[in-house]
């Protein structure tokens, strides 16, 4: 009898040790996951601080230049063109789609929608993802805006996107007029490819003044093969948002 209950003490002494063993292991398991969602949920947070650090960190290098330092010479774009304008004034339905027939526009018929079209003076800079429609940029145009429209190609290449950011910041810090500008993608959705294998296009609506005696509207392009602070700057002093037809609006 004795050794039947030594022999079931001993059977029991094993599960037990087995089932603490079990609970350990549980325990372990437990708090690997829980250790793993800590370290998912902490690199969560910590991706987006580091990207805004990073990119600070990027466009910061272009604190100390002047907008013409930036990027390449002028010589890398070609003369202005220019095209009889038509659309001020001439509003469509939010949504509605128009089809322009350069690229990028210069003017035409757009969107007018508070808070939609034209796009927030405070924006300087929009890729892809996160840029107003082509219909609501062009009232931007009408109300002085001259814009900067950048292809897939740059749009593809970090480093060329962080010049244009840098260059687009020194617009940023100022409720000036005078920094009605937008840097903006122009895709293979929105229309033909920029001509002459040029990756980069200024657009900007114009009402004549001196740069034109007739006071005749007109768009105004300038194509570069890449970006152009000293071309930007160039162009933005003879066609200033005053040129335009709605320079007073936001």
């Amino acid at each position: 009898m004795a050794k039947a209950n030594s022999q079931k003490n001993e059977r029991q002494a094993k599960i037990d040790a087995i089932r603490g063993q079990q609970q350990s292991a549980e325990r372990r398991r437990g708090l690997m996951i829980i250790g793993v969602c800590v370290v998912l949920a902490l690199l969560i947070i910590a991706f987006p601080v580091y990207s805004i650090l990073k990119d600070r960190a990027e466009i910061s290098a272009f604190d100390d230049l002047d907008l013409e330092a930036i990027g390449a010479p002028a010589s890398s774009c070609d003369d202005i063109t220019s095209k009889v304008a038509t659309g001020e004034g001439e509003h469509v339905t939010t949504g509605e789609q128009v089809t322009y027939e350069q690229s990028p526009p210069a003017f035409g018929p757009h969107w007018a929608e508070t808070g939609v079209a034209p796009a927030a003076f405070e924006r300087k800079f929009y890729t892809a993802e996160d840029r107003p429609e082509v219909e609501a940029l062009v009232h931007n145009l009408e109300h002085g805006y001259t814009i900067l429209w950048y292809d897939d190609t740059v749009a593809a290449d970090d480093e060329a996107v962080t010049e244009i950011r840098g260059l687009a910041a020194k617009f940023a810090d100022s409720d000036n007029q005078r920094s009605k500008f937008i840097a903006a993608p122009w895709t293979a959705e929105d229309g033909d490819a920029f001509p002459d294998d040029r990756h980069i296009a200024f657009s900007h609506w114009s009402v004549g003044g001196d740069n034109d005696p007739s006071g005749e509207q007109t768009g105004v392009w300038q194509y570069c093969s890449e970006t152009s602070g000293e071309a930007l700057d160039s162009f933005m002093t003879e066609y200033p948002y005053l040129d335009s037809p709605e320079p007073g609006a936001g």
